[in-house]
């Protein structure tokens, strides 16, 4: 399948996420760990639809985790409490969230793309949702800018404010600004605020899809049915 850029000038900045795109697979650790802790599928998937699902109501636990306005034990507290193993134990709370993203490492391709688009002039950011990560900010904060983490700032994808606040930050139009992020409902707020958008399936197929936009060439597109 291939990736789609969609927007129609331009680009003179690009907007990264986080987990999933400068990481490794966000959905490989997921399942690292729940094989390691026998978790029942049922109860995550439901949780997590609940809590995160285009048509969750506002200000569930995971919109109050990434927005910073609850902290991160009592998050996993309320997380764990939904949760539970194939025979039927509790999952322990504590430390949660550090075992499930405990299989999730930078990406090498992905910052050497970084540098290389800096090194022809394109101004790269970071928006990024926080699950209580430990961002590496003295790296990141030496080739991108702004670097926007949701709880940091009180707002997260996808609303259009978190987009706006990053994009006045670059001085740029929003038209000729790029969003890369691995969830389309995340591209859906990008295009709202007026971004151009490209979903992240691998470092080689991004890499593909921006070089032959900073070179002028045919944009690449497809139909695919948005997914979370």
């Amino acid at each position: 399948m291939s990736s789609a850029v969609r927007g129609k000038v331009g680009v003179d900045a690009v907007l990264f996420d986080y987990g999933g795109v400068l990481t490794t697979s966000v959905r490989d650790s997921l399942a690292g760990w729940m094989a390691r802790e026998d978790i029942e599928p049922g109860s995550f998937t439901r949780t997590l639809r609940a809590w995160l699902a285009r048509d969750a109501p506002a200000g569930t636990p995971v919109h109050r985790l990434e927005t910073g306005e609850l902290a991160l034990e009592a998050f996993e507290e309320t997380f764990a409490a939904e949760l539970r193993t194939t025979d039927g134990r509790a999952v322990p709370a504590a430390g949660l969230l550090d075992r499930l993203f405990a299989e999730m490492r930078q990406e090498p391709t992905m910052f050497a793309l970084v540098d290389d688009l800096r090194a022809r002039g394109v101004r790269t950011g970071l928006v990024s949702n926080s699950w209580g990560n430990d961002y590496p900010r003295a790296q990141l904060d030496t080739v991108l800018d702004p670097v926007v983490i949701s709880a940091d700032v009180g707002l997260r994808k996808p609303d259009v404010a978190i987009f706006d606040l990053a994009v006045a930050h670059l001085g740029v139009p929003a038209s000729r600004v790029l969003f890369v992020d691995d969830a389309e409902p995340n591209l859906i707020g990008a295009r709202r605020a007026g971004l151009q958008t490209l979903l992240h399936q691998d470092p080689g197929t991004t890499r593909r899809a921006l070089d032959a936009l900073l070179a002028g060439g045919p944009r690449v597109t497809d139909d695919r049915s948005p997914h979370d």
